[in-house]
């Protein structure tokens, strides 16, 4: 490549064609200490390429800040755009909800409400943006269990009671059921075609806007072992490009429900890493996987009843665990008949 529109000397131009270094984004993917390795240039020189290349993608506005993402909202809707939960108070917790772009984890163990707020998710994304949703349909991808049809059936009917901020006229025009997509996936294979040949149809018709995946740790418990730990890892990195690729390309969020695992075996610097070093279940996969995600919640099942007027759910907790755009926080939230409400402890 020719380098000379950054105003480099012959050596390090020569070094960066030595390097097989391509273009100038390839610049700003290593740190200094790994391009000084690649190139054996100096630290200095190192320091003095990534600033040119810096400066001359922001000339060709191929890079945004994060300050101009903040202030103009008109001309980067889908950093501030989110997928409501269909509930005021949870939606106040996440900071408008769910992310479009980028992967979502919520993990948890068993009863603790995942697959209530998956359920929850794909009825929500079928409203217009004015009502939180994105005016299109899900895909539920079932990885062990059966779809549970028969509870989605019961939040259908109750849409007009949990959603009393949508006319009823609305939520009686949207046929909800026509618009969740369910996928079986056996193994890794078949979960691999599902999103890679299927899911960019109904992406690309307008058919769907939001991915489930229910769940992701289920797959690969059963087919890797101990000993497998490096090609797991592949697999991990591999499922997670493909789908932010789809996210990206779409604007459609990525919603994956993960399993929890015990933490005693795992050292102190892993789980703190992970945001979990107080935790004594940790989500499933490790590190490969975390590193695929956006955001992680995890659900917590307590013994407690819901205070009044929530007297007919056991209280539960959701905890944001990392996130780009949320501090770690707690809200209290119960199960019902009509749906996932938050409690707003005030």
């Amino acid at each position: 490549m020719d380098w000379e529109h950054l105003d480099l000397s012959p050596q390090v131009s020569a070094a960066l064609n030595k390097a097989n270094i391509k273009s100038v984004e390839d610049i700003l993917t290593y740190s200094v200490v790994d391009l000084q390795r690649i190139t054996q240039l100096s630290i200095p020189d190192a320091h003095q390429l990534q600033k040119a290349a810096a400066v001359t993608l922001h000339k060709d506005k191929k890079v945004v800040t994060a300050l101009d993402l903040y202030k103009d909202q008109a001309t980067f809707p889908s950093q501030h755009q989110k997928l409501s939960l269909g509930c005021s108070i949870l939606n106040h917790f996440l900071r408008g909800g769910i992310p479009l772009v980028g992967v979502t984890e919520l993990a948890g163990e068993s009863s603790a409400g995942k697959t209530q707020i998956a359920l929850q998710l794909c009825l929500s994304v079928q409203y217009s943006a004015e009502y939180g949703g994105l005016g299109a349909g899900a895909v539920y991808i079932c990885t062990e269990d059966a779809f549970p049809n028969k509870r989605l059936q019961q939040l259908i009917k109750s849409q007009h009671k949990l959603r009393s901020d949508v006319p009823v006229d609305i939520i009686r025009n949207i046929r909800f059921g026509d618009g969740i997509y369910i996928e079986h996936a056996a193994d890794i294979d078949m979960l691999t075609e599902c999103i890679t040949k299927k899911l960019p149809i109904l992406l690309r018709r307008g058919h769907i806007r939001l991915i489930v995946i229910d769940s992701i740790a289920a797959l690969f418990r059963c087919e890797f072992t101990a000993r497998d730990a490096a090609i797991k890892a592949r697999h991990l990195q591999s499922l997670g490009a493909k789908l932010h690729h789809l996210s990206t390309s779409f604007t459609a969020p990525v919603f994956c429900i993960n399993q929890v695992t015990d933490t005693m075996k795992e050292t102190d610097s892993v789980l703190n890493h992970l945001g979990l070093q107080d935790k004594k279940v940790q989500p499933a996969l490790g590190i490969s996987w975390s590193n695929q995600l956006l955001m992680r919640l995890m659900v917590f099942r307590t013994p407690k009843m819901a205070p009044l007027p929530h007297t007919s759910g056991i209280l539960r907790i959701m905890e944001v665990i990392f996130a780009p755009h949320i501090p770690p926080s707690t809200c209290y939230y119960t199960v019902d008949l009509e749906g996932v409400k938050g409690i707003d402890v005030t």
